[in-house]
């Protein structure tokens, strides 16, 4: 009897239809990461010659659609956009040093996942510097106790000196930039004036709004610098795709204005929540994309 139950039982099992992969990150990601492999050899033609390697910006690619809630259920269309808008202007696309970030948004229009790329305040940073007429570039937050005064015009003036303790609650944001030939420019913003521009856009509550206010509202002033100041190729480009998707993932999509599509960002998990640890072999053996605070401890 007892032989015969398990007979059933098995035949049971063997006999009964397959489970259906679960819809999301488990029946995307395999295809995701094949896609990113696929990339490989168009990452290291369009990869500028000073930048990483293009294993390592695959590599960066594989764990943020491990780390980012919903980046592997995007399509492949923007991923692969996204993916080489960062690898043409040479940005790393992880929040690890805060060049770009690949954030996933829900579409409305045709109902599915899409990257929007977001260009941090260090990917700003780092292609100001690549103009030949660049000399300096500064940031800074203004606290309500510190000493800060600054008038436009003919003569414009900017104070600023920080209190040495107790600073109180941002109050204003500027950027100053100095270029080669002795000239300079700044622009002062309030918190009032970032928040408008926030408020606009679609990762306004999640990503690195959330996670590095204050780098973005520098990024911010940063933007509405540039507006007057000569551009890098690479700059204005990135200033045209920040915020944008971008589906063409030849070369020449990197001129192509990107789409700019109300959408709701998706509301991120921490990173230890969202984290998996399972590593296609293909891939087994590439750099791993570490953390700032890995990175610190490996360079001492």
């Amino acid at each position: 009897m007892s032989t015969n139950l398990a007979e059933r039982v098995a035949a049971r099992r063997s006999h009964s239809p397959a489970r259906q992969p679960a819809r999301g990150a488990a029946a995307q990601q395999p295809n995701l990461v094949q896609f990113v492999h696929s990339m490989r050899g168009e990452i290291a033609r369009a990869l500028p010659a000073h930048v990483a390697s293009p294993e390592r910006i695959a590599r960066i690619a594989l764990t943020e659609l491990r780390r980012v809630e919903h980046l592997a259920e995007c399509t492949q269309e923007s991923f692969g956009g996204a993916l080489m808008t960062c690898t043409q202007l040479g940005l790393e696309p992880g929040g690890a040093l805060g060049e770009a970030y690949l954030l996933p948004f829900w579409n409305k229009k045709v109902r599915a996942y899409e990257v929007q790329l977001v260009i941090g305040y260090q990917g700003m940073i780092k292609l100001f510097w690549q103009h030949a007429a660049a000399a300096g570039l500064t940031a800074r937050t203004v606290h309500e106790n510190d000493e800060f005064e600054y008038e436009d015009g003919l003569d414009p003036v900017l104070r600023h000196k920080p209190a040495r303790s107790n600073r109180g609650r941002p109050t204003d944001y500027y950027a100053i930039a100095k270029m080669a030939n002795g000239g300079s420019a700044f622009v002062v913003m309030s918190v009032e004036d970032i928040e408008a521009i926030r408020k606009r856009s679609k990762a306004r509550d999640s990503g690195p709004w959330a996670t590095d206010y204050d780098a973005m509202a520098r990024k911010t002033v940063i933007r509405q610098l540039f507006k007057i100041l000569p551009k890098s190729s690479e700059l204005a480009r990135a200033v045209a795709h920040d915020e944008g998707v971008r589906r063409d993932v030849s070369p020449e999509g990197l001129d192509v204005p990107p789409d700019y599509i109300e959408g709701e960002v998706v509301e991120q998990q921490s990173a230890a929540e969202s984290a998996v640890e399972d590593i296609p072999a293909e891939f087994d053996g590439w750099p791993e994309a570490a953390e700032p605070a890995a990175a610190e401890a490996t360079s001492q």
